[in-house]
């Protein structure tokens, strides 16, 4: 079943954005196996780490920090409200050009796989919260059709976006681990993030093109 899923999203889709689909459709169903469906990441270097439930509650230290952002509604979204849920997170900024409008209309068909389903959420992060008021979220929103209740547009201090995209979130792997909210943030990548025992782990690292020496399945 999972095989002829991934064939037609394969089918329709960029092969790099097909495979978030088809990872959040093996977490949804692998949820319950011994064996996590996929793996956990500890380190900026992106190490696999394929761990039982059991073994990633001892082994794995690194989780998503706390946050409190705004979304294109107005809405303050806290880590507390994603309890129990999956998402995906990216970053992006409204101005952008050129690989942005291409990751949100990708991530369209992430919202409109899962629209029926609560436990999937996307968050995408303004790197630019100076510029990205929740007006012009909320423009940008209505331009690509994003659905407010499964897909938030965030907006915030512009140090604490950078900080939890940096050191939680490994958004621009080792090289940006260590930079501060100084130097400009921009990064192509998306992640999957799947709460397990009151954890918020990172546990996919998806390239947001289909660059060889940047996939990560």
């Amino acid at each position: 079943m999972i095989a002829y899923i991934f064939k037609i999203f394969m089918q329709i889709f960029a092969p790099i954005w097909a495979m978030i689909l088809l990872i959040l459709l093996l977490s949804l169903l692998g949820c319950e196996q011994e064996k996590a469906a996929l793996p956990f990441y500890n380190t900026p270097d992106f190490t696999p780490l394929w761990l039982s439930e059991q073994q990633a509650s001892k082994e794995i230290t690194h989780t998503i920090a706390p946050f409190s952002f705004t979304d294109q509604s107005g809405q303050n979204i806290t880590n507390q409200m994603l309890a129990g849920k999956i998402y995906v997170a990216n970053f992006f900024f409204t101005a952008c050009g050129n690989v942005c409008p291409t990751m949100t209309k990708h991530l369209l068909a992430v919202q409109d796989t899962f629209k029926n389903d609560k436990d999937v959420l996307i968050l995408s992060h303004s790197v630019t919260p100076w510029a990205d008021s929740v007006r012009q979220l909320q423009a940008y929103a209505q331009r690509y059709q994003i659905a407010p209740e499964k897909w938030h547009l965030l907006t915030g201090k512009k140090s604490e976006i950078y900080q939890l995209a940096r050191q939680s979130y490994f958004a621009e792997e080792e090289i940006g681990y260590a930079k501060d909210s100084t130097e400009f943030l921009h990064t192509e990548y998306a992640l999957l993030i799947q709460k397990r025992q009151n954890k918020r782990y990172l546990q996919r690292y998806l390239a947001g093109r289909n660059r060889e020496n940047n996939r990560r399945y």
